[in-house]
């Protein structure tokens, strides 16, 4: 338990890296003297990058391991976090965000895998969600502290300190962090090349769990990623009319929705299995619904307790994420799995960095006009659905079919 809490850290440290523009954007265009499209840019970069690790990093895990892999990631992620503080325009701004990015893509796959060393597979689903809501700790960490620093420090002091907490974490990885317990090593397996990257794509892509738990990720995780990381905070100020403050406990209420929500999720599906898409459905449509109504509401805000009751839901958009990677892993072998959640990992950050386009351009196109700039929302949700009921009937049948096979197998062993 204490090796995974490293690895854990290591992601809370990464996530307060990740969301640290969130409660900057407004400072950021003006010390970079930005509009909204090149103000999302930065978030653009950093899921494009994120989202493009995801693959190469999953076949890397299954390859070298955690340890490696996570120490890369801080030592990149660190970096970005330190260069960003220390940027003087918005190019090498940029640059900064991209390295982040890169860093940052190492640690959620790497922590998962980990779990899967440490912890019996029956706890897979809990496991996965306790991760997550250490992310969202990380999270509440950038909307309580480092935002009160930004504008009591000073940009540049509130950016290079928080980076200090990387270069703990790299200490506590390189000193105490195994990629597995003493007499549980894993079977050694050949890797030969391109061959072996084609091979492990491949067979992780054939199966339909790996696909849908790619689309359940799509679908869930990209309103509150988009309103966390980049777009919450001018919405809540600019169109709502809400102070800095305010609008800073409001994000904050997201983050603690999905801390709760997220242990109740570990624990439904941990008992019952097939609440996996229920939940994933049921988050989607209530997400949809409370997103609609904040934006058709009458007159020029939508009430308080309405944006309360829409933070709240948006809280369980992240621990309804997690359920893609309880779709991919019964799908997949032990020496993919690091692979198939990576393209799982792929979905929901690959819709955030869409939408966050979109909602930038669509803001600049219309005269800041948030109710049409965040209808784009509903477009990539009618997609994912499209797409996750479209693939569960194949995912169901071939789980049953692994099932009854191991069950098979178990009964065929030799006393």
């Amino acid at each position: 338990m204490a090796v995974w809490g490293i690895g854990v850290s290591v992601y809370f440290v990464a996530v307060i890296f990740r969301t640290s523009l969130g409660v900057a954007g407004l400072d950021a265009a003006d010390r970079f003297h930005v509009n909204a499209s090149a103000l999302s840019t930065f978030s653009i970069l950093q899921l494009l990058v994120y989202a493009g690790m995801q693959i190469p990093v999953g076949l890397l895990v299954d390859r070298l391991g955690t340890k490696k892999v996570l120490t890369l990631g801080v030592v990149l992620f660190t970096a970005g976090q330190l260069g960003f503080a220390f940027s003087p325009s918005y190019g090498t701004a940029l640059a900064s965000r991209a390295l982040l990015g890169c860093g940052d893509a190492m640690t959620f796959i790497s922590v998962l895998r980990l779990g899967t060393r440490w912890f019996p597979a029956r706890r897979g689903p809990l496991v996965a969600q306790l991760a997550g809501l250490a992310g969202m700790a990380g999270n509440l960490v950038s909307t309580l502290v480092l935002a009160r620093l930004l504008h009591g420090v000073g940009w540049t002091a509130a950016f290079a300190g928080s980076a200090l907490a990387g270069v703990v974490v790299l200490v506590l990885l390189l000193l105490f962090l195994k990629d597995h317990p003493e007499g549980h090593e894993p079977e050694p397996f050949p890797h030969r090349g391109a061959a072996y990257v084609r091979r492990q794509i491949a067979a992780s892509w054939r199966e339909p769990g790996t696909r849908l738990g790619l689309w359940v990720h799509f679908t869930t995780q990209f309103p509150a990623m988009v309103f966390l990381l980049l777009w919450g905070l001018p919405f809540l100020v600019e169109a709502q009319g809400l102070s800095r403050a305010t609008a800073g406990e409001l994000l904050t209420l997201v983050v603690l929705s999905n801390m709760v929500v997220g242990l109740v999720y570990g624990q439904v599906v941990a008992r019952h299995h097939e609440a996996r898409l229920p939940l994933a459905l049921g988050t989607v449509g209530v997400t949809a619904l409370l997103w609609a109504a904040t934006l058709a509401w009458p007159g020029e805000r939508a009430p308080m307790w309405l944006l309360i009751v829409l933070c709240v839901v948006l809280g369980s958009c992240g621990p309804a994420s997690m359920l893609g990677f309880d779709f991919a892993r019964p799908a997949n072998p032990p020496e993919r799995q690091g692979t198939a959640s990576g393209i799982t990992n792929m979905g929901g950050f690959v819709a955030s960095m869409t939408t966050l386009l979109a909602v930038g351009v669509l803001l600049d196109a219309t005269d800041e006009n948030y109710s049409v700039a965040f209808s784009s929302v509903f477009v990539l949700q009618v997609l994912g659905v499209t797409q996750i009921l479209r693939l569960r009937g194949r995912a169901a049948r071939r789980e049953r079919e692994r099932l009854v096979a191991s069950r098979v197998e178990t009964v065929h062993v030799p006393a």
